[in-house]
């Protein structure tokens, strides 16, 4: 593979008019010493070192000129891109930095990194409110400012005081500002699913069946292969190839029973490499769909025609995260189209109303799992490391805390006695509601 410009390394270089040697970083050429001694060798390997460590740039705190906005972002996403990568393709965390440091750049971009502190990182978040971001939007972005001042302080390029300052900046608190609050992530209904599938493909029909079923994200339905299946006992499990906790070492399994295994046994492939669930099988069906509904024969031309040799787009060979939403997204429209009459900014909240997105399956499933199997039985089957990520996926079951409280309700004596034992009967029914409506998050009114 041919080295690219970015790839290389400055090298060691003989300055013949003064006999020393020589290296060029950034532009700026560093005289090492006398050429081919052994000194000057380690200078070179010490400067190399610290210019890989700093995102291919050198320190410059020490240095007259210190680094802008927009030069410490530069530096900043040269280390982002090599970092936060996954299999050899970025991650969704780069287009979360991009969106990060847009009005940081636009803001500041020209003045001197050591100069912002924490009322400039106040603007830039005021910015995202007037934007009418989320709260949470906002605060996850705020974090990546300051991360990346972190990575500056720890490659020399700004002052630890710079970063510091920026640390007594606190995240949005719900309630105690003018951001938006975001909107929940609910458990979608499942007749408002139903009345979808008849109007997508028979992979992504299969793609959501089997989502219901298991909980799964959707990076990890996506991407099964019949090399990731283990088919050996009679419940299936699946192990993603990667998963979003993979780098802080946790295992996926995913276990398939009899209902997700009649889902999944019709894409099996020969071929154990190969993506089961593929855009290249629904564009077929979609096309022959529209071949059996032509109200009009093929013209002699129209048969003839062949494919492009070198289309723009192609299905690919397995669903993206996007391409899988989107899917979804269409066959919502189809399903529920907007009525005659309504103006652009009806139209869009008929769309919202009636559309729904493939994570809140996995919100369905939690539900249903807390519901029959517990909380911690539904923390397993979703993967989740704390049963605290699982209840804030699971909707809280208040039919059951009715139920309960019915049954304490029923239990309390006709008479209670006098002295002590009344006492102590009140005592332990108080604990019992104070347990239910710190459990349940309700208010509990008893009768009388």
């Amino acid at each position: 593979m041919p080295i690219t410009k970015q790839l290389k390394v400055p090298s060691y270089r003989h300055h013949k008019p003064s006999g020393r040697a020589v290296v060029t970083i950034d532009g700026k050429d560093y005289y090492l010493g006398k050429w081919n001694t052994d000194e000057s060798k380690q200078t070179y390997d010490r400067l190399i070192t610290e210019w890989l460590a700093g995102g291919r740039r050198l320190a410059t705190l020490n240095s007259a000129a210190e680094p802008t906005i927009i030069e410490l972002i530069a530096c900043y996403w040269r280390y982002a891109e090599g970092y936060y990568r996954k299999n050899g393709q970025p991650t969704d965390e780069i287009h979360g930095i991009r969106a990060a440091l847009r009005p940081l750049k636009r803001l500041y971009g020209r003045q001197s990194a050591r100069d912002f502190g924490p009322l400039a990182l106040k603007a830039v978040r005021q910015v995202m409110i007037d934007e009418g971001k989320s709260r949470s939007y906002i605060n996850d972005n705020v974090a990546r400012v300051k991360r990346m001042f972190r990575w500056a302080v720890e490659n020399e390029l700004v002052a630890p005081a710079v970063h510091h300052g920026l640390q007594a900046v606190p995240g949005l608190r719900r309630g105690r500002s003018k951001a938006r609050e975001p909107a929940p992530t609910k458990p979608v209904p499942n007749d408002l699913v139903d009345a979808t599938l008849p109007h997508l493909s028979p992979v992504v029909t299969a793609m959501i069946e089997l989502q219901r079923l298991t909980g799964m994200r959707s990076g990890e339905l996506t991407i099964i292969r019949g090399c990731d299946l283990d088919t050996n006992g009679q419940i299936w499990v699946y192990t993603p190839a990667t998963h979003k906790t993979e780098h802080h070492g946790h295992s996926r399994p995913i276990y398939l029973g009899p209902r997700a295994q009649e889902v999944i046994r019709p894409f099996l492939k020969a071929d154990l490499s190969a993506y089961l669930f593929c855009p290249r099988e629904s564009e077929e069906i979609r096309n022959e769909r529209k071949c059996a509904a032509r109200k009009t024969p093929m013209t002699p031309s129209q048969a003839k025609r062949r494919p492009k040799q070198r289309p723009k787009r192609t299905a690919g060979d397995h669903y993206t995260t996007d391409s899988y939403r989107r899917a979804v997204i269409r066959g919502c429209d189809k399903a529920f189209p907007s009525p005659d009459g309504l103006t652009p900014e009806e139209t869009e909240e008929w769309r919202k109303e009636h559309r729904w997105h493939p994570h809140q399956l996995r919100h369905s499933a939690a539900t249903r799992l807390r519901k029959e199997f517990g909380l911690e039985a539904a923390r397993v089957v979703l993967g989740h490391r704390s049963a605290a990520v699982t209840d804030l996926y699971a909707e809280v079951d208040h039919a059951k805390a009715a139920d309960i409280m019915a049954k304490v309700v029923d239990r309390l004596p006709k008479q209670i006695g006098r002295g002590s034992d009344r006492h102590d009967a009140h005592h332990r029914h108080f604990v019992a509601l104070c347990v239910l409506q710190a459990r349940f998050h309700v208010t509990i009114l008893l009768p009388g």
